[in-house]
């Protein structure tokens, strides 16, 4: 049997090939411009609502501003790992500050988010613990429990029964790190936070929080979605990335400083990868400081999540339980889901299309996300469109 036969096999009369034969297939489609609220596609200009630039802050002067000097003074790369030569001044203050933003007593810089958890999550789960996670979890979550020589243990999304039922079950004899989104990519909705923390006391667990799509988004000051629900002292590792509110690429954990001196000499993915770049760095680093500076952006971003929800619900669509700037339009079915798709891309309007595995088996969706940066006008606009294609593809009836 040739290695390469199920490459061979996966080109020939798939879903995806037919969604390509059908000009139907929503994914790697290429920018020619700036990811912001507007975004040109094939010399056309597109309403961007599928990107995770919360705040609008790629297109921030100061961010851009701080990239290209990081780069004047470092160079485009460190050339090595952390370990060795790769560690800059840059990357130890901007960890101080991640570190005091969040109330941790330490943090440490990964070279992208996907790293980040592969390494953390892996180096802290061993032999004799368990990691309990949400079935929804991200992907990352899930290989770096792959990767830990522990157990993994799934709990039904947001089902706080079940998680109950594995802490007692696994709690007495195994050290426990319970591993959660705080905003779930795809749906939008939120970890049952409060719920979390009362059974982690109770069961003496440690909380791991993924707020790669809560940091800069939630909470009074964007902090997430633990300041968000008032539990930031609560969570033990809080995970971000910098490739959504921080307008870079990259990603971080906050927590004990003990716990990040052991990630730091462990993590593999961190250990054994070229560091994060002075550039990238240098931007994340700027973003934060105007995510503190600039709390305008936060109240802007909520206010268009609401138009765009509330726009969509009255138009009788199903956003399902979001409650952040994600906001779905679930479908439920592949092929509605790629003409859906293909209406709003040939009217201007880019979107994400979800199916299976990102999302369960008959839950496929639309998955439109904000920016502080979208006017009045980008709205209306976003809504009159999805309006005549929901129309035209049999979603809705007047």
């Amino acid at each position: 049997m040739d290695v390469f036969e199920k490459c061979q096999q996966f080109g020939r009369a798939s879903v995806i090939q037919l969604a390509q034969a059908e000009q139907m297939y929503p994914y790697f489609i290429p920018l020619q411009s700036q990811a912001g609220p507007e975004v040109v596609i094939n010399g056309r200009k597109m309403l961007m609502f599928g990107s995770n630039n919360y705040l609008g802050l790629t297109q921030h002067p100061e961010v851009i501003e701080a990239a290209i000097k990081a780069i004047e003074k470092y160079g485009t790369s460190c050339t090595g790992s952390r370990l060795l030569n790769g560690t800059l001044d840059l990357h130890e203050e901007f960890e101080h500050e991640l570190a005091r933003w969040l109330g941790k007593e330490a943090a440490l810089v990964f070279t992208t988010g996907f790293q980040t958890n592969l390494g953390a999550i892996s180096a802290l789960v061993g032999r004799r613990d368990v990691a309990i996670i949400d079935r929804a979890d991200h992907a990352s979550i899930v290989d770096a429990t792959r990767l830990s020589f522990g157990q993994t243990v799934r709990f039904k999304h947001n089902d706080m029964e079940d998680l109950e039922r594995l802490l007692d079950q696994y709690s007495r004899d195994h050290g426990v790190l319970i591993v959660v989104d705080g905003v779930f990519s795809m749906e939008g909705d939120l970890a049952d936070l409060p719920r979390i923390v009362e059974l982690k006391r109770r069961y003496g667990a440690r909380l791991f929080l993924d707020d790669a799509h809560g940091l800069g988004v939630l909470g009074p000051t964007g902090r997430g979605t633990a300041e968000h629900f008032g539990l930031l002292e609560e969570v033990d590792i809080i995970m971000g990335t910098f490739s959504k509110s921080f307008a870079s690429t990259g990603g971080f954990v906050a927590g004990p400083a003990d716990v990040i001196w052991y990630i730091k000499h462990t993590a593999r993915s961190f250990l054994f990868s070229a560091s994060i770049p002075p550039a990238s760095a240098a931007a994340a680093y700027a973003a934060l400081r105007v995510i503190q500076r600039e709390p305008e952006r936060l109240r802007r971003l909520w206010h268009n999540a609401r138009v765009l929800k509330e726009g969509f619900e009255r138009l009788g669509l199903n956003t399902g339980r979001s409650q952040s700037p994600i906001v779905p339009i679930i479908v439920g079915d592949e092929f509605k889901l790629g003409r859906f798709w293909k209406g709003l891309f040939d009217r201007g309007v880019y979107v994400n299309a979800a199916v299976a595995p990102a999302v369960a088996p008959g839950s496929e969706l639309i998955r439109t996300s904000c920016m502080a940066t979208h006017t009045d006008e980008h709205l209306e606009r976003m809504l009159a469109v999805v309006a005549e294609t929901a129309r035209e593809t049999g979603l809705i009836r007047d």
